[in-house]
């Protein structure tokens, strides 16, 4: 029986005769059903329409995109370290040629995932890779639309993927909200990988929050709050966010506190606010 693919976030469910009745994730008010209706796809057919771009970010950092654009259309991100390598997020498409391409390189050690938006085709690509550990923040347990002995679920505020390679509960839009914290990017000044929780903006001069990006649902002030809080004692000089050419490229975490003071000001109507 195939694994169904919902077309609108790039979802897998797991194996049925017939598509699911619905999309939980969509149907949620972060996400969205669009007007036909929902659709859906399966891995097969992927494989045969769409391809995977590349493309350095940084030397031992690479984006992985698929094309023509699929689903949320975000871009996982390949992290190669000394100690092995780690896929950030996840896309829908795993096709042949990735996975060539990432053996040739080392293979990979382990997936982690932001939140559930990107959770997409997880379970294919750990079995790509021989079963590897996808880790996720046990706090969004519930979004997990196929279930498999690969997932793992942490808790708490941090995990160690592995040196230098950190996992941080920043919440945001979802409660297990995480982005990936790595000590060595940026020529050593730190670089975050950070999903669509810390969002990188079309200026690539600033981030900003949302409870749903797609539905211009603001965050709440104290989820900002809680974010920022969750950063404060980490260095970065350069944010990767979730999308193609988003980038801040030099003074992130300054980037990141400033935008965040701006978000509060402006959402709470309050002029006299500072970030403390």
């Amino acid at each position: 029986m195939p694994a169904f693919i919902c077309n609108t976030c790039g979802t897998q469910y797991a194996a049925s005769e017939k598509p699911p009745a619905s999309c939980p994730i969509c149907d949620d008010e972060r996400q969205y059903v669009p007007p036909p209706g929902q659709t859906w796809t399966t891995h097969e057919v992927l494989q045969k329409r769409y391809y995977n771009g590349w493309r350095q970010l940084e030397p031992n950092l690479y984006s992985i995109t698929t094309f023509p654009a699929f689903g949320i259309n975000q871009r996982a991100q390949l992290l190669c370290t000394p100690n092995g390598n780690i896929l950030w997020d996840c896309i829908s498409l795993c096709d042949p040629a990735t996975v060539a391409l990432i053996k040739a390189m080392g293979g990979i050690e382990c997936v982690a995932i932001s939140h559930p938006h990107y959770y997409t085709c997880m379970v294919e690509w750990s079995h790509a890779f021989g079963g590897i550990p996808i880790h996720l923040h046990s706090a969004d347990r519930k979004w997990v639309m196929r279930d498999d002995p690969a997932i793992k679920l942490w808790q708490g505020e941090t995990k160690e993927l592995l040196p230098g390679v950190t996992l941080i509960c920043a919440g945001g839009h979802y409660p297990g909200g995480a982005v990936l914290h790595w000590a060595a990017g940026a020529g050593g000044k730190g670089a975050l990988l950070s999903g669509d929780i810390v969002q990188v903006v079309q200026d690539n001069k600033s981030v900003s929050f949302m409870w749903s990006y797609p539905n211009f649902i603001p965050l709440s002030a104290p989820r900002v709050e809680g974010v920022v809080k969750s950063l404060k004692r980490y260095q970065f000089d350069r944010i990767h966010g979730a999308f193609n050419d988003r980038t801040i490229w030099q003074d992130g975490k300054g980037v990141m506190e400033r935008s965040a003071a701006r978000y509060l000001k402006i959402i709470r109507g309050d002029g006299s606010y500072e970030l403390q």
